[in-house]
C-alpha cells in the first residue's frame, strides 16, 4: 500500500500527470453528477420530457462543439508557448467558437421542420433566441476548460465542474413544478452561463499573468499564421471526430422516439465518459510535448501505461455491470442500453492507442496525418453505423464504434511503434521525412 501511494506521489510530482489525473478526476466528478443528474431528470419528469431534454442539449453541445472543440488541439499545442500573445490566443478561440457555433446553430433552427417531432419544441422566436445563446454559452464554457489545461492549471476544472453539477441539479429539481416542459434544458443552460464569469476572472486575472510572466522571454510566441496553418490541418480532421460524439446521437434522435432516445443517450453518455478518461491523458500529453519536444517517446510510453492501467478495469466493471449499471435508472434503460454500453466501452481499448497517436502528431504539428487519420475513422463509423442500423437499431452505434476503432488502430499501430522508439532529443530511429514521420 505504501508503495502504491509512493507512486502516486511521484506520479504529482510530473507534470503530465498531475494534469491528466486532473481531467480523468474532472471526468469522475462529472459522470457521478451526471448520473445523479439524470436520475433526478427522470424521476421529476416525464419519459417524453427526458428524452427530449436530453435531444435538445446534445443538439447543443453538436453546434457548440463543431469549433470549440476544434480549438482543442491548437490551444494545447500552442498556449504553453504563446508568451505576451497568450490572451489574443484565448479571445480569438472564445470569438470563432462562439460565431461559427452560433451560425451554425442558426442554419438548424432555419431548418427545423427536417429535424424530425423531437426538435420541434425550438419552435418560435423565444425558444430559438434561448438555443442560440446556449449554444453561445457552452462553445465559451468548453474551451475555458482547455485553457487552464494548456496553462497548467487543469487542477481547477474538476472544481469547477463540481459547483456547476450542483448547482444544475439543484436548480433541475426547483424547475420541475414550475417548467415541467423545458426545465432540464434551462437548468443545463442557467449554470453554464453564470460559470463563465469566476473562471474568466481566473484565466485572464490570475492564471494568464503568471503564464505570461515565466515564459521564455527568448522564445518567440506563435504567430498567427503558424496557428492557421496548423488548424487548417488539424480542424477538419477533429470536425470529423465531432461527428461521431454529437452528430451520430443527434441523427438516432431524428429516427427513434423520445423516450427510446432518452434510453439510448444514458447508454451512450455512460459509455462516452470511459472514452473521456482516454481522451483526457492525450489532451495532457499535447501539452507537455509541447513544453518539452525532447521527451515526446517517454510522455508517450507513460501515458499509454497510465491509461491502460485506469480504463481497463473501468472498462470490465462496465461490461459485467452494464444492465446493474443501467438499471437504477429503470429496467427499460437495461433492457435497451446494455449492448450499447458494453460495445461502446469496449472500443475505448483501441481508442487509447488512437488517442495517444493523435497527441504525438499535434506535437509535431504532422497536420495533414492528423487530419487523414480523424476523418478516416469519422467515415468508417458513420458509415458503418447508418449501414447497420436497420439490422441492429440503437446498437448500430456501438458495433460501428468498435469495429472502426479496432481497424484504424491496427492501420496506426506501426506508427505509433516508431514513435515510442524517439530518442531523448527527438530524433526517431526512422528518417524524418520517412512515411513514420509524415
Amino acid at each position: 500500500m505504501s508503495n502504491l501511494w509512493g507512486k502516486v506521489l511521484r506520479d504529482l510530482r510530473n507534470p503530465l500527470f498531475l494534469q491528466g489525473y486532473a481531467l480523468m478526476a474532472n471526468t469522475v466528478v462529472t459522470g457521478v453528477l451526471g448520473m445523479g443528474y439524470w436520475l433526478l431528470a427522470a424521476h421529476f419528469y416525464s419519459p417524453e420530457e427526458f428524452g427530449r431534454g436530453q435531444a435538445v442539449i446534445t443538439a447543443m453541445r453538436l453546434f457548440a462543439s463543431l469549433t470549440a472543440l476544434g480549438f482543442v488541439g491548437a490551444l494545447a499545442r500552442f498556449l504553453p508557448v504563446a508568451g505576451r500573445r497568450t490572451p489574443e490566443l484565448i479571445l480569438r478561440g472564445y470569438g470563432l467558437a462562439a460565431a461559427t457555433g452560433g451560425v451554425a446553430a442558426l442554419g438548424f433552427l432555419l431548418t427545423l421542420p427536417l429535424w424530425g417531432k423531437t426538435y420541434s419544441v425550438l419552435a418560435g422566436f423565444g425558444p430559438g433566441l434561448f438555443f442560440l445563446a446556449s449554444v453561445v454559452v457552452w462553445a465559451v464554457f468548453t474551451l475555458q476548460d482547455v485553457v487552464l489545461t494548456g496553462l497548467r492549471r487543469a487542477t481547477f476544472v474538476p472544481l469547477n465542474n463540481l459547483i456547476f453539477g450542483v448547482v444544475k441539479m439543484g436548480l433541475l429539481v426547483a424547475l420541475a413544478g414550475a417548467l415541467p416542459a423545458g426545465g432540464i434544458f434551462v437548468s443545463w443552460v442557467i449554470p453554464t452561463a453564470l460559470a463563465l464569469i469566476p473562471v474568466n476572472w481566473l484565466i485572464f486575472g490570475v492564471v494568464v499573468p503568471r503564464h505570461i510572466k515565466r515564459a521564455d522571454p527568448v522564445q518567440q510566441p506563435p504567430r498567427m499564421r503558424e496557428v492557421g496553418r496548423f488548424l487548417a490541418g488539424d480542424f477538419p480532421g477533429t470536425l470529423s471526430i465531432l461527428a461521431i460524439v454529437y452528430l451520430v446521437p443527434v441523427v438516432i434522435a431524428t429516427q427513434v422516439g423520445e423516450a427510446t432516445f432518452g434510453r439510448f443517450s444514458m447508454a451512450h453518455t455512460l459509455a462516452s465518459m470511459i472514452e473521456l478518461l482516454a481522451m483526457n491523458m492525450a489532451v495532457s500529453l499535447t501539452v507537455e510535448n509541447s513544453f518539452d519536444r525532447a521527451q515526446l517517446a517517454a510522455n508517450c510510453r507513460r501515458a499509454l501505461r497510465r491509461a491502460f492501467m485506469i480504463v481497463t478495469p473501468i472498462i470490465v466493471v462496465a461490461i459485467l455491470g452494464a444492465p446493474l449499471i443501467l438499471r437504477i435508472f429503470g429496467s427499460a434503460f437495461a433492457e435497451e442500453g446494455t449492448t450499447l454500453l458494453r460495445l461502446m466501452s469496449l472500443a475505448v481499448l483501441p481508442r487509447v492507442l488512437i488517442e495517444v497517436y493523435l497527441s504525438a502528431l499535434r506535437a509535431q504539428s504532422q497536420a495533414r496525418t492528423l487530419a487523414v487519420v480523424q476523418i478516416g475513422l469519422a467515415a468508417l463509423v458513420l458509415v458503418s453505423t447508418v449501414t447497420l442500423f436497420p439490422h441492429f437499431g440503437v446498437n448500430a452505434v456501438g458495433y460501428g464504434l468498435l469495429l472502426s476503432e479496432a481497424l484504424v488502430a491496427l492501420l496506426i499501430f506501426g506508427n505509433l511503434r516508431k514513435i515510442l522508439k524517439f530518442d531523448e532529443s527527438g530524433r526517431s530511429a526512422v528518417t524524418q521525412g520517412s512515411s513514420g514521420a509524415s
